[in-house]
């Protein structure tokens, strides 16, 4: 069946409504939804019950591009600074090192077992080098383990932060096997402009964020998280336009974002997780469509090589390496190496050589749904089993809180205070946005004259204000006595 301007809503609605009516049963069998939503779309596709015909890789990359926008923005919103500041180092040395020594080991080894030169083989280690973040955060989250020694921040921050690496790796060795007499020196200054003038664009559009969305005065709450889409997909398109990572842009971005004082950041932060579900659907029901399972049966035995020797051997020594400066278990090293998830990260960067139309374009991409989709189903399955087997997992009830659970949690708070604002106070005048008030702790409600308003982030505290306050700790309410400059007693 052909996708037509007439059929496309029906068919991408039904395709919707069946991945969100199944994902509720997936887990209940061990089946990772990333999975399900591939495998609901190559049902759909030409070679399954559907019958539909999609084989366009551009629009497919553009769905890809804009999906991952959201699901790389909503990660690093919900990734907590004080989560990820212990680990930091590490966190960047896996998300670098790790992945260049990931492409390098992996392209040689096809380079070895196949007739690929050996940029194509470093073209095909680059496009499955780095973990997936819509897979590692769905798992992750999806499984709700709870993991020792910061493992898990370890691991959701290497997955947000790794695929501008993956993706500057992927272009070099495209631009590599398109002109292999440049050599490899020549493409060292692309590579450096892409991540450093990434990174600026990052900080620069933070800053810039949080003050537009701070400051403007928009008459409706439900315009905020409108307004941070543009802001998101300005900081990537500029970015890119300017020669810069819009991928490294958009995530440091969102990483600063999530741990300031927004307006509406409540708001914000809801329709993020829900889109974020939504394109994580779409990309991989796209993806599904978009392979022929036909195609993908004469390279089993090399996708299967790649895969084994990615699972057990270059994603290991890329961690173990990486991580040599840092003193970790070894059995911690072991189970962040088996979270080297590939998922449609991969999927979407091959499809670069197939717009490219190099020769070997079509082998690369079908290797890579393979490997993504082997390593989904073959380490996704088991990472509850393994963190067992390695003892990295904690009990449920000690899981900690990110900034995503401590807004939109509806469990009762442990501490409670009425605060009145003295006429002396610091804070009068200011908009609760700008307070810094702890994450820990919310301000309910204010009595004003008499009266109870509910706040929100463009609320003025007034002298003689008395703020309800409630907190998830006991301790809590120090940071709170610090933030307002009042002593409770």
């Amino acid at each position: 069946m052909l996708i037509t301007a007439e059929n496309i809503l029906l068919v991408g609605s039904v395709l919707l409504l069946i991945s969100i009516i199944l994902i509720q049963r997936s887990y209940k069998f061990g089946v990772p939804t990333l999975v399900l939503f591939l495998g609901i779309g190559m049902l759909a596709g030409v070679d399954g019950l559907g019958g539909i015909t999609f084989d366009n890789p551009k629009v497919a990359q553009f769905i890809g591009i804009v999906s991952l926008n959201f699901i790389l923005f909503s990660g690093g919103l919900d990734t907590n600074w004080s989560t990820i500041k212990p680990v930091l180092w590490q966190g960047v040395s896996l998300s670098t090192l790790g992945v260049l020594l990931t492409a390098v080991t992996t392209g040689i080894f096809v380079w070895l077992v196949t007739g690929c030169t050996i940029y194509e083989g470093m073209l095909l280690g680059a496009i499955v080098s780095s973990t997936d973040a819509a897979a590692v955060f769905s798992i992750l989250r999806g499984k709700s383990l709870a993991l020792k020694s910061k493992l898990r921040s370890t691991l959701e921050f290497e997955s947000g932060s790794n695929d501008p690496m993956a993706y500057a790796l992927t272009i070099v060795f495209l631009t590599l096997v398109m002109n292999p007499d440049m050599g490899l020196g020549s493409v060292i200054p692309f590579f450096l402009k892409q991540m450093l003038l990434g990174a600026a664009g990052g900080a620069v559009f933070a800053v810039a964020s949080k003050f537009v969305i701070n400051k403007i005065k928009l008459a409706y709450e439900g315009l905020y998280p409108v307004l941070m889409i543009g802001l998101m997909f300005i900081t990537f398109s500029f970015t890119d336009f300017i020669g810069g990572n819009g991928f490294l842009a958009i995530y440091l971005c969102a990483l600063y974002l999530g741990n300031q004082e927004i307006m509406h950041k409540r708001t914000i932060m809801k329709m993020y997780d829900g889109l974020a579900w939504l394109m994580q659907i779409v990309l991989f029901l796209t993806l599904g469509l978009l392979v022929n399972p036909s195609q993908i049966i004469p390279v089993i035995g090399l996708g299967l090589l790649v895969s084994v020797f990615l699972i057990l051997v270059a994603r290991p020594v890329a961690v173990f390496m990486s991580l040599l400066p840092f003193r970790m278990a070894v059995r911690k090293k072991f189970y962040i190496s088996w979270v080297g998830l590939r998922g449609a990260v991969p999927i979407v960067f091959a499809t670069y050589p197939l717009i490219a139309g190099i020769d070997k374009a079509g082998i690369i991409f079908n290797v890579v749904f393979f490997v993504a989709l082997t390593s989904v189903i073959v380490q996704g399955t088991t990472l509850s089993t393994l963190a067992k087997w390695f003892h990295v997992a904690l009990p449920e009830n000690l899981k900690p809180l990110g900034p995503v659970e401590v807004f939109l949690s509806e469990q009762e708070k442990t501490a409670y205070a009425e605060v009145k604002i003295p006429e002396d106070s610091k804070v009068i005048n200011k908009k609760i946005v700008d307070l810094n008030f702890p994450n820990s702790a919310i301000i309910a409600m204010i009595k004003r004259d008499g009266k109870y308003i509910t706040p929100n982030g463009s609320t003025v505290i007034n002298e003689g204000d008395v703020l309800v306050i409630l907190c998830n700790q006991n301790n809590g309410m120090q940071e709170v006595q610090a933030c307002l400059n009042i002593n409770f007693n």
